[in-house]
């Protein structure tokens, strides 16, 4: 027996006993009002929330703020301002996109995140790739806590899936916080509905 096999034989053997598990998980988010919370979250993480009644404000707000750059995105809604056949390209090619807008599963109020599966995002990269990101999620699809969030994700099948809560940043590096170190320097949630 190697020495690796005795420590894991060790291991094994000493296992702590079963413990059950706590008759309920959940917690509760004091949120009277799950949509103001998730924009309020969302605003101090980095991010900005805009309400809109349908995919022509959307549009529009695009229009005025991003104009003449590469824009890509999954809805159809918007395919008149977007890039035509640039899905299923290779990855790098996605290395220029200005701003990316896909569309949410659920968004959650505690920390203004936001389930996205590879099924909404037709490409793993471009939400993590893109100068911007822009997100479209329903009003009504928001959920108090990440525990209601598991909940409703529950054993859904699916490739690929990534909680992404507003632009990514680190401060990591002399303690100031850096917006766009990684991903996407800046991240719009539209709420729809």
């Amino acid at each position: 027996m190697t020495s690796r096999e005795q420590i894991l034989a060790k291991v094994l053997q000493h296992q702590p006993d079963a413990q059950p598990l706590p008759a309920d998980s959940s917690t509760v988010f004091p949120a009277s009002n799950p949509l103001e919370s998730f924009a309020t979250v969302l605003r101090n993480i980095g991010g900005s929330c805009i309400e809109v009644d349908d995919y022509q404000a959307v549009q529009r707000y695009i229009n005025d703020n991003f104009p003449g750059q590469r824009i890509v995105s999954t809805l159809t809604e918007l395919s008149a301002i977007s890039e035509q056949g640039w899905e299923n390209q290779d990855p790098h090619s996605y290395a220029d996109i200005d701003l990316a807008v896909i569309s949410a599963h659920f968004g959650v109020a505690e920390n203004a995140a936001l389930w996205i599966t590879e099924q909404l995002m037709h490409q793993r990269a471009v939400p993590f790739i893109c100068q911007q990101l822009a997100v479209v999620l329903n009003r009504s699809e928001i959920v108090q806590t990440m525990h209601d969030a598991y909940e409703k994700i529950g054993n859904t099948d699916y490739g690929f899936g990534s909680f992404i809560a507003g632009p990514s940043k680190t401060a990591d590096i002399e303690q100031s916080l850096v917006l766009g170190a990684h991903g996407p320097k800046g991240m719009t949630v539209f709420l729809l509905g």
